[in-house]
């Protein structure tokens, strides 16, 4: 079952704009706490770029500053990625991250992640 579901990825010349959409389910999306969007260059580690979380309050990676903007859309379940200004170190797997909390049996808050499988972000001339 899929649970995350990234599109809009794909290849684009520096300097250029990319918008990428996360679909998550109805139950997901209004219990996580915060959602985003991390990435993986090859030979790298995988890194955040966004997040936003349930009040809106968003967070970037000093690299994507003014450049990437993350918003959500309560009535489509779903968060996007706004890329301008690209860069060729911006290629990369993009991938959407769900977090939140829920207390298990004995009440204890326990933390749950989803991610999504991935699209791919090429920057190049």
């Amino acid at each position: 079952q899929v649970q995350l579901e990234e599109s809009g990825g794909g290849l684009v010349q520096p300097g250029g704009s990319l918008r990428l959409s996360c679909s998550a389910s109805e139950s997901i999306f209004k219990d996580v706490a915060a959602m985003g969007w991390y990435r993986q260059a090859p030979g790298k580690q995988r890194e955040l770029v966004a997040t936003i979380t349930s009040s809106g309050r968003t967070n970037y990676a000093d690299s994507v500053k003014d450049r990437f903007t993350i918003s959500r859309d309560n009535a489509k379940n779903s968060i996007d990625l706004q890329m301008n200004s690209l860069k060729p170190e911006d290629t990369a797997v993009y991938y959407c991250h769900a977090e939140g909390a829920k207390p298990n049996y004995y009440g204890i808050p326990e933390e749950y992640e989803y991610w999504g499988q991935g699209t791919q972000v090429m920057v190049s001339p």
